[in-house]
This record gives structure tokens, C-alpha cells and sequence, in this order.
């Protein structure tokens, strides 16, 4: 969003820095010019930049960057990391291709999470309640700030859900991804450096998040399963949350949820319903 030009610097030099170089990079400007990055750091792999005339949103900028990809024709695995992330590691590439190359049903892996610190905040760890940041497997969801999708797995289930914005669109694309029989790893090792933050910094969170909830209900489950899922996180936000504007603008985000067109319908089956929950997670928690 051009508002952080030392955070992007660091992010290629951490990228310039991998044992294994990219074959590509692309960079967004989510409705901003951007920087003159290229010109002043040593890149691997060929540099694509991306200038977008308005914000569309972190599932639209990425969307906007897959079809670039998709131009070229030769990616089978893209990373994509948030703009104030950092590899720590000199080896996330490779690892990344490395777990790849082993399972061909692989579809996407999340990436660990932490602070400069080390900390990982519990709301980065994909699985229910308080869970060791450091134990790796197979789960149900992944982080936005730092992951892997194969390029094959996009084609076959969809790109990013844009109209989403901001807020659940990862669940929207693990959901469909389990459904189409791809499978989804945490990869602990697989460290991304990044501020300790609440997403509640965003001023539209409370919002979209509402809104975004109840569209994912109604597009991927199981229609027994929406109210379900819509009274159990309506609970949960109401206990969690100690703000009255901030339970006003959910709420308003809730009903706009429900009168506004919520995209393709394709519910997941109940097959994937047992599987999310054999995995841990349950698709109304």
C-alpha cells in the first residue's frame, strides 16, 4: 500500500538472501505506485511489478499477482508474503520446495508466525485453543502473512475470494481446498518474522469480519451447518468483545452479510465436514 518502504526493502533482502532463488517475483502496489526497489537492491529471479489503481484488498492484490504468474506459465508454487514480514531463514525456499516435491496432494503450507521475539501469538497458530506453536502436521486452515499454494490446486478450485477484502478469506480458500481432496500443512519451520499485532487495528475489522463470516457460512457449508456455525462465533464475539462500538459495527457487518449477494454457492460435503474435524476443527469453531 506504499506505506512501508523499509519493511519492503528488508522483505527482498531477506528474499535476495534464500539458497534457493526464486524463479520469479512479483510485488503489488494495492492502489499505490510503488517504490523503486528494483533499481536499488540485487534480486534473484526476474522482477514483475504490479500497480493496481485502487486498494483491492489483500485477496484482490493477490489475485492480481497469481494472474501475472498464470502469464508466464512456468510457477508451480507461489509464496506469498505480507509486506512487514521477514524470512528469517536462509533456507524457507528450498524447504518450501522440498515438501512439495514429496506429497503431490500438497496444496497449500502455512508458515510459523513470531514476533521479533520469537512469540508466536496464539491467533497464528492454526488449531483449536492454546496450542504449541512449534508442533507441525496437517490442520484444517494457514496464516495470510506468510504461506505456499500450488499453482495446480488454484486452477482446479478458484482463486482468492476478492470480494471478501479483508478477514476469512484464507479459511474461504482452505475450506475449498479440503474439499477438493488437497491437503494442508503447518510448517513450523517455516518461520516468518513479523510484528506483534490485533487485527483490530484495521478500522473496517469489526465490519468485514462480521460480514465476511456469515458469506463464508453461506457459501461453503452445509445449510444445517450455517446457523450452527452463525450462533456459535455470534456467542463467542459477544462474550470475547468489550467494545459497544466495536459489537455495533459487527453486528451492522452481520446483517449486511446476510442481505448482501454472498458469491457462488458451492458447500463443501459432509465427507469434507468429518475431515475438518478429524483434523481438529470442526467447521463451526
Amino acid at each position: 500500500m506504499g506505506n512501508r518502504p523499509a519493511e519492503v526493502d528488508a522483505l527482498l533482502e531477506s528474499v535476495a538472501k534464500q539458497d534457493v532463488a526464486p524463479a520469479r517475483i512479483v510485488i503489488v502496489g494495492n492502489g499505490c505506485p510503488l517504490p523503486e526497489f528494483a533499481r536499488r537492491l540485487s534480486l534473484p529471479g526476474e522482477v514483475t511489478g504490479v500497480e493496481l489503481e485502487e486498494n483491492l484488498g489483500c485477496p484482490g492484490g493477490r489475485n492480481a499477482a497469481i494472474a501475472r504468474l498464470r502469464e508466464f506459465g512456468d510457477v508451480d508454487v507461489v509464496v506469498e508474503l505480507d509486506d512487514d514480514g521477514l524470512l528469517v531463514d536462509a533456507e524457507v525456499l528450498r524447504r518450501v520446495g522440498e515438501l512439495y516435491a514429496a506429497d503431490e496432494r500438497l496444496g497449500i503450507v502455512g508458515f510459523r508466525i513470531a514476533d521479533e521475539l520469537g512469540e508466536t501469538q496464539q491467533r497464528h497458530v492454526p488449531r483449536i485453543g492454546k496450542s504449541d506453536p512449534m508442533r507441525g502436521g496437517y490442520v484444517t486452515g494457514f496464516l495470510g502473512g506468510g504461506h505456499a499454494l500450488r499453482m495446480a490446486m488454484l486452477d482446479e478450485i478458484g482463486d482468492w475470494p476478492a470480494a471478501f477484502f479483508f478477514a476469512h478469506e484464507e479459511t474461504d480458500l482452505a475450506w475449498r481446498a479440503v474439499d477438493a481432496g488437497w491437503r494442508i500443512l503447518y510448517a513450523p519451520e517455516l518461520l516468518l518474522q513479523h510484528p506483534k499485532t490485533s487485527p483490530a487495528r484495521h478500522a473496517i475489522y469489526y465490519r468485514v469480519n462480521a460480514r465476511n463470516r456469515v458469506w463464508l457460512a453461506r457459501r461453503r457449508l452445509p445449510f444445517a451447518l450455517v446457523p450452527v456455525h452463525l450462533g456459535v462465533w455470534t456467542l463467542l464475539t459477544v462474550v470475547r468483545n468489550r467494545s459497544v462500538s466495536g459489537l455495533r459495527a459487527w453486528f451492522g457487518g452481520f446483517v449486511e452479510g446476510l442481505r448482501e449477494p454472498a458469491g457462488e454457492r458451492r458447500a463443501m460435503s459432509w465427507r469434507t465436514v468429518w475431515r475438518l474435524t478429524r483434523l481438529g476443527r470442526p467447521p463451526v469453531v
